[in-house]
């Protein structure tokens, strides 16, 4: 990683997000837990918040709650009677998240669902749809977690998916990695699914050279 891209998510996190004693906590509460360390960064986790009010999302969609520091981040953007549905695979993670997501008393507005993300989208009918959904989980379910963010959405939902770039190596169609493949699928499905508008943003920081995607049902 280059010293430089580290200076200046530093430089940035210090003139325009300030401390923060609840997002600090939940970081050293995940290390403390044993969770990897692949939290959005803070200007990342800033710009989800950003993101997200400027949608005007009152029901926000969370793939991938991992410790849940996106997801106080996201929570925060919400007005108070917003609400936002995180899924998460293992309950051990579930667990340190709901710890931190009390801590950042942000818990009230938060439902944790816990298991298969898959299986948990297919049991979503009939609800209200969601204005935002961040998308951060196993990269092989992308395009299908994306298909249904779409079904869960409607006109102007916004969708975010994060870890696209992958240090280059989404330009790999041989890589054998299937997080790669996972990857270069939902490009595929994005370029030949007309139901939504998307681009994708080359990102450098404390988190390497990644990416993000972004985009709007039609």
């Amino acid at each position: 990683m280059s010293d430089s891209w580290r200076a200046v998510d530093a430089y940035i996190a210090g003139k325009l997000l300030g401390d923060d004693d609840a997002l600090a906590a939940a970081l050293a509460n995940n290390e403390a837990n044993g969770l990897p360390p692949i939290d959005v960064s803070a200007a990342q986790g800033k710009m989800l918040f950003l993101l997200a009010q400027i949608a005007g999302a009152r029901r926000i969609l969370e793939i991938g709650t991992l410790g849940g520091y996106s997801t106080i981040w996201l929570a925060r953007a919400l007005p108070e009677d917003g609400e936002l549905v995180t899924l998460e695979i293992e309950e051990a993670h579930a667990r340190v998240a709901r710890a931190n997501l009390d801590r950042a008393g942000v818990s009230d507005r938060v439902d944790i669902r816990v298991g298969p993300a898959s299986d948990s989208l297919a049991a979503m009918t009939g609800a209200a749809p969601f204005d935002f959904v961040f998308i951060d989980a196993d990269k092989q379910g992308n395009a299908h977690y994306v298909a249904e963010a779409i079904r869960l959405g409607r006109s102007g939902t916004t969708i975010v998916v994060d870890n696209v770039v992958r240090e280059g190596g989404v330009l790999d169609p041989d890589s054998g990695d299937p997080r790669i493949d996972g990857t270069r699928a939902l490009f595929d499905m994005l370029n030949a699914d007309a139901r939504i508008d998307a681009t994708a943003v080359q990102t450098v920081g404390v988190k390497k050279w990644d990416g993000f995607i972004l985009a709007r049902v039609r």
